[in-house]
């Protein structure tokens, strides 16, 4: 059995789904110190002016260390509104924006207070619309499972009774393979193949949130994104 476990994201990049996608299991690791400068607030579309920061307005005091699923979003700005307004004005114009609008139209109709229920709330339905089936998403927050950064990584798979732990490809940085081995886990790191396919606005560019190959691709979308297919 294929665990992932990966820190939730807003509107996430095709990586994070290819990860969803080959795991049995997928965690959602949302009770970890939250990173301002990471991608669980932010995402980025493409315009006919280049690319766009999406951000979700989120009230942070970083001395006091809060875990991600502590995180409450600035509702004082009417930011549903604008992303809204700015994913309909940059893709009205894509193959597939009528199929897939009402995702989007849905989510921002809704009253958000914490980060973490938004970014799931995506990542669950933008993975059903992809086809991406996974039995078991899980938020860590729910589980009783402790230890250290690695223990609590090496708890986990051993909770779901995972045999390979399928991690990004920065966790070679901190991931001593051995480890995990010595639990009977093995590690695989992400290697992910990045593809190339059809976009508005000229030149292609590349690590986007999803929406950008699920409005152009459509149906399509699972099949470019895992298979590193080119589409021309």
């Amino acid at each position: 059995m294929i665990i992932g476990i990966l820190q939730p994201g807003y509107l996430p990049w095709l990586g994070f789904f290819e990860q969803m996608y080959k795991s049995d299991v997928f965690v959602i690791f949302d009770d970890v110190q939250y990173d301002k400068e990471g991608w669980r607030n932010r995402n980025r579309i493409k315009t006919a002016n280049g690319i766009q920061w999406l951000t979700v307005p989120v009230h942070v005091k970083l001395a006091k260390h809060p875990l991600i699923v502590d995180i409450r979003i600035d509702n004082t700005v009417n930011w549903p509104k604008k992303h809204l307004a700015s994913i309909k004005q940059n893709y009205m114009k894509a193959p597939f924006f009528k199929e897939y609008i009402d995702i989007f139209e849905d989510a921002y109709s809704k009253k958000w207070e914490f980060l973490v229920d938004l970014d799931n709330y995506f990542i669950v339905k933008l993975a059903a619309r992809l086809g991406i089936c996974n039995e078991t998403i899980v938020r860590s927050s729910t589980l009783d499972i402790e230890g250290d950064r690695i223990g609590r990584l090496i708890n986990l798979c051993k909770h779901f009774g995972a045999d390979t732990f399928y991690e990004g490809v920065s966790g070679k940085s901190y991931i001593d393979e051995n480890e995990f081995l010595n639990h009977g886990i093995k590690v695989e790191f992400q290697n992910y193949q990045h593809p190339v396919y059809n976009q508005l606005y000229g030149d292609f560019i590349p690590y986007l949130s999803v929406v950008d190959l699920l409005f152009n691709h459509g149906e399509k979308s699972l099949e470019i994104l895992v298979g590193g297919k080119k589409e021309g």
